[in-house]
């Protein structure tokens, strides 16, 4: 149930006004057709979508989620065959041997972002949609939105797919690979899970609000910032703002709302990506595994692994990792710098363009991620002693941390700040 003393506290109405999250313009909201959606006018993001029957399919999708989760994580995932003996592993194998290989880090990043943060995702999802399908209220709500909110970004499994499919590949010259039934429970939990993301209309959980009137005219160029409102990051509702270097708790969900932009975004974003720039130099030289076949030791490091894809004539797959573990990190460092540099220098240069860049970046960051889910399964399926076994490099540890540093850069920058004028930047 939607409680409307939320709304009592600033005298919301339920139409009112929304302020784009990527560049602050204000739009009055307006009623959408079936499957219609509304865009910014300034910068050309996704403000809202009409998804009728959102919160039937949405619990639904979810529910179903959860069921293929629990499947996927019982049930025998992959088995590898080579010289008459089997190996079998789980899903949750791969993190398990990382962290007996010696790299407990990775293999907490491994079990987080493929397991843990999915699973999070799901039973909050189902907490949160089911209560209010059934019409009843149950406590803890908001947090457990935020939560959700807050860990999405981190939640992997279409990354661990891709990761999947390649080591298959370079197993296939070796062994044969046995599919289990938590490896089709893992598909259909992608599919189902994607579904769910796309039917979810956040309209279920509450209206759309705004206040009725701005203190200046609504009109392109206008912001919540110039009229002394501010959007809460997790419910998007408008607010009178808290005074620049202050905070102050959302009246609807609880979320931190920072007075006019994120405190220190820029200086966030520009030390994370310094310490990526810093740590994709090792990454690159040094071995990510070893693979130790009847007695013979050879190191691999990323660039070895993509010609090794491209030689062995998976030239598709090849490309693609190169794609999501060079090319990404490094391309995605560069524009965030760029974007950096032009807020400082407070340019308008092309700023719906500079927008798309931004979000381009932060949606295929989390793709470099394949190279650490390639390793934790190729380690968790080759444990066959003399016959053939890999071992995790050190290479591996410092890119899992470049990556992770590229991704909080990207969610740490604040797109807003580049529509903006006359702002103090910290």
């Amino acid at each position: 149930m939607i409680d409307s003393r939320h709304y009592a506290v600033v005298g919301y109405s339920q139409l009112g006004l929304m302020a784009c999250p990527s560049c602050d313009g204000v739009h009055r909201l307006t009623g959408l057709a079936a499957g219609g959606k509304a865009l910014c006018a300034r910068c050309g993001a996704l403000l809202f979508r009409h998804l009728p029957k959102s919160l039937d399919r949405a619990t639904a999708l979810y529910v179903a989620a959860l069921v293929l989760f629990l499947l996927a994580n019982m049930l025998p995932f992959l088995s590898l065959k080579l010289g008459g003996r089997i190996e079998q592993s789980r899903l949750i194998s791969g993190s398990f041997e990382m962290y007996r290989a010696g790299m407990p880090e990775m293999g907490l990043l491994v079990l987080l972002t493929s397991v843990v943060f999915p699973f999070i995702t799901i039973c909050g999802m189902i907490y949160v949609l089911l209560p209010l399908r059934l019409g009843i209220s149950v406590p803890w709500t908001m947090p457990v939105w935020r939560v959700v909110r807050a860990i999405s970004p981190w939640s992997l499994m279409g990354v661990f797919m891709l990761g999947l499919l390649v080591s298959v590949l370079k197993l296939q010259e070796m062994a044969v690979i046995i599919p289990g039934f938590g490896f089709f429970a893992f598909i259909g939990l992608l599919l189902v899970s994607s579904a769910a993301a796309a039917n979810f209309d956040p309209g279920t959980i509450w209206p759309r609000v705004g206040p009725d009137e701005l203190k200046v005219p609504i009109g392109q160029g206008c912001t919540a910032a110039e009229s002394g409102y501010v959007s809460c990051p997790a419910c998007l509702i408008l607010m009178p703002g808290p005074t620049p270097g202050s905070s102050a708790g959302c009246p609807r969900c609880g979320s931190v709302v920072h007075g006019v932009r994120h405190a220190h975004s820029l200086s966030r974003s520009c030390a994370y990506l310094i310490t990526a720039s810093m740590l994709l130099v090792p990454a690159y030289l040094l071995p990510v595994m070893t693979l130790i076949r009847f007695g013979q030791k050879e190191n691999s490091t990323i660039f070895a692994g993509v010609l090794h894809l491209i030689q062995d004539g998976a030239w598709p797959l090849g490309l693609l990792v190169f794609f999501a573990s060079i090319l990404v990190p490094l391309t995605k460092i560069t524009a965030i710098f760029f974007l950096l540099i032009m807020v400082h220098l407070r340019s308008d240069w092309r700023l719906r363009d500079r927008t798309v860049l931004y979000r381009l970046t932060e949606a295929v960051g989390a793709w470099s991620m394949v190279d650490i889910y390639l390793i934790s399964i190729l380690i968790a399926l080759l444990r066959m002693d003399e016959l053939a076994t890999i071992f995790p490099g050190a290479g591996a540890t410092f890119f899992g941390a470049a990556v992770v540093m590229t991704m909080m850069a990207a969610h740490s920058f604040d797109p807003r700040l580049m529509w903006d004028r006359g702002i103090r930047y910290d």
